[in-house]
């Protein structure tokens, strides 16, 4: 009796604690005249400071055939500048004791410095030297097809299960922008000229089209200073042209077939097209994922792996993008196993929770789960940074930043339940499968 009474109050216990542990960003938001965001955030905890410079442009601005322009650009903008010698970049930063990075996707690309607090100038000099000053000459250019070419067999060509993104993200949003991956193909960026890059970058490497964060150990003033003399006087440009995303409705379900000599065991990728960022139903499909695989407990997992012994993984995800979104189930099968009872478990979790929904201890669940992950993505200086960013340029809502945890914590089960039931539909079905090719025909 004492056993049954004292969990439930650890649980308790542990939702107030989380719930206290999460503070409020304080932020300053202000924008230059030629249109570039400005945010600060100071963060006394370190004397050091982090600048985080994210692009609105990604692999969807891109059109076919000319595909991975944005994935180029995040190795060019480390090649050279008018006013800082080819290669030297990464030597500047690192010989300062900083650290630095940037990452593209299908929406955007971003670039981030982590310094000393004192060599937080050299890192704005050099993010506002790339933003007007970036050398894009045939030496550069060449460089880095050869560096992405490279990266396209090292992490995709020729490994188990290298193309699911390509092939998961080609089926799900066939007809699409969204249809290529970030990484683009080879043959695209083999093809493109000297001129095409010059334009991507004159297009879309615009003040008026990026959100620069500051955090750290600031002086506010100087810092304000700093960001006006280095990027006040570089020209806006016309608000890039976008691409109209656009997802064919789709009627009735398709399936993929990959076969690959370096396929070791079949896997099994089930998907839909959802709901973009700003829909409010992208919460609810978060913690629908959340139920069916988040851990060994989850629906999915003790369906196939555990009780059933049909694969070796699975799992479901959510993935609400700038203009659309997608929900996933992913399983790699068992030695001698075949696609159809994976299809057919897989079908059975969904309709249960799609006729009676989901129970009340996994909501409870999902819930103080979600709580601890909010809270944690924002002890970290990266995470605050990258939130506030990317809150301020794809909402137009930066104080959003704080109130999140309220849009997941108003979801309720019939929520759950009833976009499981919109979204995951037999017509709206996209299968891939990859088999395992017969090594003796």
């Amino acid at each position: 009796m004492k056993l049954r009474i004292f969990i439930p109050l650890l649980l308790l216990l542990a939702v107030g604690l989380h719930a206290q542990s999460f503070k409020p960003i304080q932020y300053e938001e202000y924008k230059l005249d030629n249109g570039l965001t400005v945010i600060l955030h100071v963060d006394r905890t370190a004397p050091t400071a982090m600048t985080y410079l994210l692009y609105r442009v990604g692999s969807k601005d891109e059109v076919p055939g000319r595909t991975g322009f944005a994935h180029f650009f995040e190795h060019l903008m480390f090649e050279g500048t008018k006013n800082i010698p080819r290669g030297q970049v990464d030597k500047l930063i690192t010989a300062a004791g900083g650290v630095l990075n940037a990452s593209t996707s299908f929406d955007q690309t971003d670039y981030f410095f982590k310094v000393p607090i004192n060599q937080l100038q050299l890192a704005l000099w050099i993010e506002s030297e790339r933003m007007m000053h970036l050398v894009i000459d045939s030496l550069g250019v060449e460089t880095q097809r050869k560096v992405v070419k490279e990266e396209l067999k090292q992490r995709y060509e020729g490994r188990p299960f290298g193309t699911l993104g390509d092939n998961l993200f080609k089926n799900t949003f066939k007809g699409s922008s969204y249809e290529w991956m970030p990484i683009g193909v080879a043959q695209d960026i083999n093809n493109a000229s000297i001129a095409e890059f010059r334009q991507f970058h004159d297009k879309y490497y615009l003040p008026n089209n990026a959100c620069l964060v500051v955090g750290g150990d600031l002086d506010v003033k100087q810092t304000k200073k700093m960001i006006q003399d280095y990027f006040g006087d570089i020209p806006a440009g016309p608000a890039p042209e976008r691409n109209e995303v656009v997802i064919p409705k789709q009627t009735e379900p398709r399936t993929m077939i990959v076969e690959e000599e370096v396929t070791p065991l079949p896997a099994y990728i089930e998907s839909y097209v959802t709901v973009d960022s700003r829909n409010p139903d992208a919460y609810a499909l978060e913690l629908l994922g959340n139920v069916l695989s988040d851990g060994k407990s989850s629906r999915i997992y003790q369906r196939l792996v555990d009780t059933e012994q049909l694969a070796l993984q699975a799992s479901s995800f959510g993935m609400p993008l700038d203009k659309a979104g997608m929900f996933a189930f992913f399983a790699i099968a068992n030695q001698g196993v075949d696609f159809e009872p994976i299809e057919k478990a897989i079908r059975e979790e969904l309709e249960k929770v799609q006729r009676d929904g989901i129970t009340q201890e996994e909501f409870d669940k999902v819930r103080m789960a979600k709580e601890t992950e909010f809270t944690r993505s924002f002890l970290s200086l990266d995470g605050k940074l990258r939130n506030l960013a990317q809150f301020s340029l794809f909402r137009n809502q930066t104080d959003l930043v704080n109130k999140e945890l309220e849009k997941y914590m108003a979801v309720t089960r019939d929520d759950i339940k009833r976009v499981a039931n919109t979204y995951l539909r037999p017509e709206r079905k996209n299968v891939v499968k990859y088999v395992v090719m017969d090594k003796n025909s």
